[in-house]
C-alpha cells in the first residue's frame, strides 16, 4: 500500500517541473508583450534602438540618419529575398539578417518619432514639387 502512495507522488512531480519550466519561459515573453501596451508617450517600443538617441540632433542630421537607415533596411530586405530563394534560406534569414532588419526598422521608428516631435519635414509631410494653380 505504501508503494502505491509513493508511486503516485512521483507521477505528479514531473508535471509540476514541466509547468514551472513553461512558466519560466512564457512569463518573461508575456511581460515583454504586455510592456508594449503600456509604452509611455510618443516613444515606440524598441529592443535594439535607443528611443532618445536622436533627441539632440538637428532636423538635417535626422534626415541624414533616415536616409542611411532606409537604405540599410532596403538592402537587408533585398538580401533576405535572395536568401529565401535558396535551399535553407529561412535559416540564413534568421541567423544572418533578421536581427539587423529588425534593428533597422526600429531605428527608423525612433527617427520618425523624433522627427515628429521636432516638427521636422519628413516624407509624410513633404510638399509636392508641382503646385496647383
Amino acid at each position: 500500500m505504501q508503494d502505491g502512495v509513493a508511486h503516485r507522488r512521483r507521477d505528479y512531480a514531473v508535471p509540476r517541473v514541466a509547468l514551472r519550466a513553461v512558466l519560466a519561459v512564457v512569463g518573461p515573453i508575456a511581460g515583454v508583450l504586455l510592456a508594449g501596451c503600456s509604452s509611455m508617450g510618443d516613444n515606440p517600443l524598441t529592443i535594439f534602438a535607443d528611443p532618445g538617441k536622436y533627441q539632440y540632433n538637428t532636423c538635417e542630421q535626422i534626415d541624414g540618419q533616415r536616409k542611411y537607415w532606409s537604405g540599410r533596411e532596403q538592402e537587408l530586405r533585398m538580401l533576405m529575398g535572395k536568401a529565401e530563394q535558396s535551399t535553407g534560406g529561412a535559416v540564413v534569414n534568421v541567423l544572418a539578417y533578421k536581427a539587423d532588419h529588425v534593428a533597422a526598422n526600429e531605428e527608423l521608428k525612433v527617427i520618425e518619432s523624433t522627427a515628429r516631435s521636432k516638427n521636422c519635414d519628413s516624407p509624410a509631410n513633404w510638399k509636392s514639387n508641382s503646385t496647383v494653380r
